[in-house]
């Protein structure tokens, strides 16, 4: 749904320090986090830890690389293998408030504010077409036996 480039992606770079980075994620192509997405969220922040002290990674931001890894596509443990791996300084690049903009433009299409177009319109249209065309299949069947 929405896995085109933002325009709002940001670089955090964090040292792990002591605490260690200090946050949980989410998702994956396997367990997906946020309907139609299957990227990787921050689901929380521990007060301790380089995320809290740094500030800027949010609870609901979306992690598109690490340490010039793509985590798009992979699975959860994937992920987690990365961060596991990314050594003692960490570069994220983020999609800040990725999770509640996908949950919005996701109610938008179900709500048919797109636009007007929504997902109900277009399906009552195609069973309105495929109708109107086994009717006439029928007219037109029943006609050639007469």
């Amino acid at each position: 749904m929405c896995n085109s480039e933002p325009e709002n992606i940001v670089t955090i770079r964090l040292n792990r320090g002591n605490q260690g980075l200090g946050f949980n994620i989410r998702g994956g192509s396997d367990t997906p986090h946020v309907n139609g997405d299957t990227g990787i969220f921050v689901t929380k922040i521990r007060e301790s830890g380089a995320a809290w002290e740094d500030g800027r990674l949010k609870e609901g931001d979306k992690i598109v690389e690490i340490n010039g890894k793509s985590l798009r596509n992979l699975t959860h443990g994937q992920a987690v293998n990365i961060f596991i791996n990314a050594g003692e300084v960490v570069e994220m690049k983020v999609v800040q408030g990725a999770e509640a903009k996908i949950i919005e433009e996701y109610q938008k299409g179900r709500r048919g504010e797109n636009g007007g177009s929504g997902i109900l319109l277009p399906a009552l249209i195609g069973v309105g077409v495929a109708v109107i065309l086994a009717t006439a299949t029928f007219v037109f069947l029943k006609k050639k036996k007469s």
